[in-house]
């Protein structure tokens, strides 16, 4: 009888500090706290909006919502948010379905990583 082999999807995420230690430094404490909370929540929304606009055929909408989350990403030091979001973004042009949900599915649970990764250091800085 053939074995049936359980994949575990356990990639690290990557933050850069420099980044964050920018925001602080310009925006100050409450400036920086203010900004990174509005693009967590940004960056959940958007995850949301592409697995709607996926179920929608929004196709327009879709490319738009992916290029959303390489700014967030971008713009917090979340590299490999972007990182993905590009790669997201490279497969539905391509026209590769079966890439576009595989990298979706990565982007999803690098997002919710990133995220907790985000307010683990928050809470650490606090």
């Amino acid at each position: 009888m053939a074995e049936l082999a359980r994949l575990r999807h356990d990639e690290g995420v990557r933050l850069d500090p420099d980044a964050m230690s920018a925001i602080y430094a310009e925006l100050g404490e409450r400036g920086a706290e203010k900004l990174i909370s509005r693009a967590t929540e940004d960056l959940a929304a958007r995850l949301q909006d592409l697995r709607q606009c996926l179920a929608d055929g929004k196709d327009a909408q879709f490319l738009r919502t992916a290029r959303m989350l390489v700014q967030i990403g971008t713009q917090v030091g979340m590299t490999s948010v972007a990182r993905v979001a590009r790669d997201l973004i490279r497969a539905t042009e391509a026209g590769d379905s079966a890439g576009r949900a595989a990298v979706l599915a990565r982007l999803e649970r690098i997002g919710q990583r990133s995220l907790t990764a985000v307010w683990d250091l928050h809470d650490m800085t606090v």
